[in-house]
């Protein structure tokens, strides 16, 4: 999974999931909530976190730890393989909705699309792993990832202010025959499990 394709999903995918431990408060007085569940079946866990985006907000940015600094994530410049994160963006902001990239390989099936103003990405795994993975994600929060950031980083405080605002949204499963995750934003702060 080296393709570009694959590279900005999982960029796509890491500011996903880091947005998820960074809340926000919302324009209206209704908090929101970033949810993510992880099953093993295989090691028989599981997790379970319902986090005020409010309090994300304030504890991101106290946060430096590795490549998170500041609710910044910096990025290694190889992984970009210089491409021109901004540009792209701009280009897929301004476009009609669409599908953009479409990858078949025996093992890996890749796609990439501009649909109600969500940037999606579907890999399927067809290997032995057999892995699915779904991203959605506001265009709005992708934009903000970018924002402020240098060409090698991911801004995660800023999309989660704009996430915040994006409503309900079901961000991100990964389903594979041993494991289930989901993150996802609501207003309901304890969600059946």
């Amino acid at each position: 999974m080296r393709k570009p394709a694959s590279i900005l999903a999982v960029l796509i995918l890491t500011g996903a999931t880091a947005a998820s431990s960074i809340p926000t408060f919302g324009a209206g007085n209704t908090e929101r909530y970033l949810h993510v569940r992880v099953q093993d079946s295989k090691e028989g866990e599981s997790v379970a976190v319902n986090l005020p985006l409010s309090i994300a907000e304030k504890v991101l940015p106290t946060v430096n730890k590795g490549k998170l600094q500041n609710g910044v994530v910096h990025i290694d410049n190889a992984e970009f393989n210089d491409i021109d994160i901004k540009g792209l963006l701009d280009a897929i902001r301004t476009a009609p909705d669409d599908e953009f990239v479409t990858v078949k390989q025996k093992d890996e099936e890749v796609r990439v699309a501009k649909s109600n103003g969500n940037f999606i990405i579907h890999v399927v795994q067809h290997d032995k792993d057999a892995q699915k993975v779904d991203v959605t994600v506001p265009m709005k929060v992708v934009e903000a990832l970018f924002s402020t950031a240098k060409n090698n980083e991911v801004d995660v405080a800023a999309a989660l202010r704009v996430l915040s605002d994006a409503g309900d949204s079901l961000l991100v499963t990964v389903e594979s025959a041993t494991e289930h995750v989901k993150i996802w934003v609501d207003s309901n702060g304890n969600p059946a499990q």
